[in-house]
C-alpha cells in the first residue's frame, strides 16, 4: 500500500464529494473483467483488494481509490506466424496473391477468433485525494499512466479541476544550483545519484549512481552547461526519493523515523493494518508536499 512514486496534481477547487458520494460515482464505472472480444477493460476497484466492497477507503480527510486495467495479450509474433500460414494456404488454393485488403480482413478475423482464448493480465494504480490540502496524489512512475487515471476520474465524476503541480522556481535550475554549489536547503540532503542533460536539443545525458556528487567531474559537467534533471534526495531524515524535472517523485522510501511509527502500531486484521499504514503515509506526505512546494519558491498558479 505504501506509495513508491508520486505524481501530484493540484485541485483548483474544493473537492465536492465525501466518501459516500464518491463511492456512488465510482460504482458507475466499477471494474468488470474483459469480455471475450474486449482487448482491455478499465474501471474502479476496492483499494483493500479481493473480497472488499468499498470503492473508497477514507481516513482523516484522505480518500484512497484504485483503478484496475485488464488486457488481453496476443503476442504479435504468434498472430503474424498464424496469419502467414493462412495466407500461404489460401494463395496456394486459389493460385493467386491475396490483396492487401484481403490480408487485413484475414488478420481481423484471426484476432477475433483468438481473443477469447488469449491470456489476460491486470494491473492496479492507487491514488488518493487530500481534501484538506487539495491534492490528488497518484502512485505511478509514469506520467501518462497518472494522467490516464486522472482522465478516467474526470469522466466518472463529470469534471475534476486538477492541474499538474507547478512551482515558481523551475526544478531543473534549482537542483542544478544545489549541486553546483553543494548548498541545498537545510531540510534537504543530496545523496549519490543524479542525471544530467545538456540543454540543447538532443543534448547528451550523464547518469551517475553510487557516486560522490561533489566530485570535480560532476562540477565539470555542470560548468559546461549540463543541467540536473533527476536528483537523489533525503528530506528531514524521513523520506528518500529521486526528484525529476517535473517535480515527479520516484523510488520513494519512508525511512526509519516513519518505520518506527509503523512498528509501534498494533493491528489485528489486514484492514486495520491497511488503515494504519494509510494514515501514517498520508499524514507524512501532507507535511512533505507543502514543504517541497515551498523549497521551490511556492506555487505558480498563473
Amino acid at each position: 500500500m505504501w506509495f513508491k512514486n508520486l505524481n501530484v496534481f493540484r485541485l483548483t477547487e474544493t473537492f465536492p464529494f465525501d466518501e459516500e458520494t464518491l463511492s456512488e460515482k465510482l460504482a458507475t464505472m466499477e471494474f468488470q473483467p474483459c469480455a471475450s472480444q474486449q482487448t482491455f477493460s478499465f474501471g474502479w476497484t476496492a483499494p483493500l483488494g479481493k473480497g472488499a466492497e468499498q470503492l473508497v477507503h477514507s481516513t482523516n480527510g484522505f480518500l484512497m481509490i484504485c483503478a484496475k486495467k485488464e488486457e488481453r495479450v496476443l503476442p504479435t509474433s504468434v498472430v503474424n506466424e498464424m496469419l502467414q500460414e493462412k495466407i500461404d494456404e489460401l494463395e496456394e488454393q486459389e493460385g493467386r496473391k491475396l490483396s492487401k485488403k484481403a490480408k487485413t480482413e484475414l488478420k481481423d478475423n484471426l484476432i477475433f477468433e483468438l481473443l477469447p482464448r488469449a491470456f489476460t493480465f491486470s494491473n492496479k494504480t492507487f491514488a488518493y485525494i487530500d481534501t484538506k490540502n487539495n491534492f490528488v496524489v497518484i502512485d505511478s512512475a509514469s506520467t501518462k499512466k497518472a494522467e490516464d487515471l486522472l482522465s478516467a476520474l474526470r469522466k466518472t465524476l463529470g469534471s475534476l479541476p486538477a492541474i499538474p503541480l507547478n512551482t515558481v522556481e523551475k526544478p531543473v535550475l534549482t537542483m542544478t544550483e544545489w549541486l553546483l554549489n553543494q548548498k541545498p536547503p537545510a531540510e534537504i540532503v543530496i545523496e549519490d545519484e543524479c542525471e544530467l542533460r545538456a540543454p540543447e536539443e538532443d543534448g547528451g545525458i550523464i547518469r551517475c549512481k553510487r557516486h560522490d556528487l561533489a566530485a570535480p567531474e560532476i562540477k565539470n559537467h555542470l560548468d559546461i552547461g549540463k543541467q540536473v534533471i533527476k536528483l537523489a534526495l533525503t528530506w528531514e531524515d524521513r523520506l528518500s526519493f529521486i526528484l525529476d524535472e517535473n517535480l515527479g517523485v520516484k523510488r520513494l522510501k519512508f525511512l526509519d523515523l516513519i518505520q518506527e511509527q509503523v512498528g509501534e502500531s498494533e493491528a489485528d486484521t489486514f484492514e486495520e493494518k491497511f488503515d494504519i499504514d494509510f494514515s501514517i503515509m498520508t499524514a507524512e506526505l501532507a507535511k512533505f508536499l507543502p514543504s517541497l512546494i515551498t523549497i521551490f519558491g511556492g506555487e505558480n498558479r498563473a
